[in-house]
């Protein structure tokens, strides 16, 4: 046997004595599961990904501890010194361990605590019964059950432990309690008013499949909005559960397997938001914060913050004191003149909702994100055009067009083939803002000419679409 194997499965076999043995030295009920784990875990590419955030763990530790800063979680998971395989084999071995411990307390029924010593037997039964179909976020948490997500779970709690398996068995046991003891599994069945309906969306999916949720704050710039939402304590809880509720409604939509999309992107939209009289918003913002933190472990993968005011930036100092290392570095903040550019880093053009520069609208009947934009780079103090060439007469034409950063001067304008054609100005002026569209219809051949003139210094990016439909004119019907 190769001495890498020989490794691996020592390694196994003193797992199973330090976390699946009990007091009188019998194996528990986790050790079956070591030869599925083994199997399962042979391929090392679902590892990469653990690995990888390790070492983004370990650059930022390193950091802290040259700055004098030793309050990092997860210090004493690696040394600096180890391997990639070795730390590897850490990961593999803590993800083991925590098996062993769920599987142990959900068959020992005390997952969720120990039952009440009052408790009828045959309750008792029926709570142990319950018990082994527990789940979280629609996967089975029973390890021997060989759910394809039990694994992918389970590494999320780790991952936010650095890898420390009694925390993140604590971090568990603490999520399963809040969910049921607020009813979470029932929440996105839940009508909480339409208040807070226009302060979050879910839109879309960002490059790499993960569904998008927005929060827009600027709508309790409206007093009489604001005292609707958090008049009293009752509304206020009303809409920290509408929070969560959006979170929720968002993690239904991940797919929680090796390789699937398991997180999601927040954009936080602070456009103006009001600068006093916000207390409720702003202490409920922090609460949201710290229960996403506690109770959704890696799933939320970035917080995106737009349009962010200068007082954001110090209250945002202050209260990253009280977060780890890893969720600091899941925030994002983006200035005004830099928010098109950031999220088009995380999000398509075609997926990103036209008031943040991209190029889809609700209810959009003309275009849908499948419609793929092109991409042009205009250098500064450069005029760039793009041509849509038509041939065919009876159709309307149509294009969606947006520069990152705008501050352009942008012409529209048909240009027909015929010589002795007038050519037609479609638009003609100074663009800054959101994406524009427009349509012309065709009536003899020529094409549409678009023309950006960046007479800044700095590089531009420009994404467009068209497409032609028949159309049959107003005239003719009449």
């Amino acid at each position: 046997m190769p001495e890498k194997n020989i490794n691996v499965l020592l390694a196994a076999m003193n797992t199973i004595d330090e976390c699946c043995n009990d007091e009188n030295g019998k194996i528990a009920v986790g050790v079956p599961l070591l030869y599925h784990f083994m199997e399962k875990n042979n391929n090392d590419s679902s590892l990469k990904e653990d690995l990888q955030e390790y070492h983004d763990c370990e650059e930022d530790e390193d950091e802290d501890d040259e700055d004098g800063d030793d309050d990092m979680e997860g210090s004493t998971f690696g040394d600096g010194s180890q391997s990639p395989a070795e730390l590897k084999l850490k990961i593999k071995k803590s993800l083991l361990e925590l098996r062993c411990k769920v599987e142990n307390a959900i068959l020992g029924n005390f997952l969720l605590g120990e039952p009440d010593k009052e408790l009828a037997p045959e309750d008792v039964a029926v709570m142990r019964e319950q018990l082994r179909e527990i789940s979280i976020w629609g996967v089975p948490l029973l390890p021997s059950k060989a759910h394809e997500g039990t694994d992918v779970v389970l590494r999320k709690f780790l991952k936010a432990k650095d890898y420390k398996v009694n925390e993140a068995f604590d971090m568990l046991q603490k999520t399963l309690i809040w969910r049921r003891e607020n009813n979470i599994d029932g929440i996105t069945e839940e009508d909480l008013g339409p208040e807070s309906a226009n302060a979050g969306f879910l839109c879309s999916r960002d490059r790499e499949g993960r569904p998008v949720c927005y929060q827009v704050c600027g709508v309790f710039k409206d007093r009489r909005i604001y005292k609707k939402t958090f008049g009293s304590h009752n509304r206020c809880d009303r809409y920290l559960r509408w929070k969560i509720q959006l979170i929720e409604k968002a993690v239904k939509k991940l797919t929680f397997r090796e390789g699937g999309v398991d997180s999601i992107i927040q954009v936080f939209d602070l456009k103006n938001t009001p600068m006093q009289g916000t207390k409720e918003l702003n202490s409920l913002s922090k609460k949201a914060l710290i229960l996403f933190q506690n109770y959704y472990p890696e799933i939320i993968h970035k917080n995106i913050i737009v349009y962010a005011p200068f007082w954001f930036y110090t209250s945002q100092v202050l209260f990253s004191r009280f977060m780890n290392q890893r969720n600091k570095k899941k925030f994002i903040l983006a200035r005004p003149q830099k928010v098109t550019q950031t999220l088009h880093k995380f999000i398509a053009p075609e997926h990103l909702p036209c008031e943040y520069g991209g190029l889809r609208r609700n209810n959009d009947e003309n275009f849908s994100p499948a419609d793929k934009a092109t991409e042009i780079k205009i250098k500064g103090n450069t005029v760039s055009k793009v041509e849509f060439p038509v041939s065919e007469l009876g159709v309307t034409i149509m294009w969606d067009v947006t520069v990152v950063g705008w501050d352009v001067c942008y012409k529209e304008e048909f240009i027909p083939d015929d010589e002795g054609s007038y050519t037609v100005l479609l638009q003609n002026q100074n663009v800054e803002g959101n994406s524009t569209r427009n349509s012309f219809y065709i009536s003899e051949p020529g094409k549409i000419v678009i023309t950006v003139e960046n007479g800044t210094y700095k590089k531009r990016k420009m994404f467009y679409r068209s497409k032609a439909r028949t159309t049959v004119p107003m005239f003719i019907l009449l």
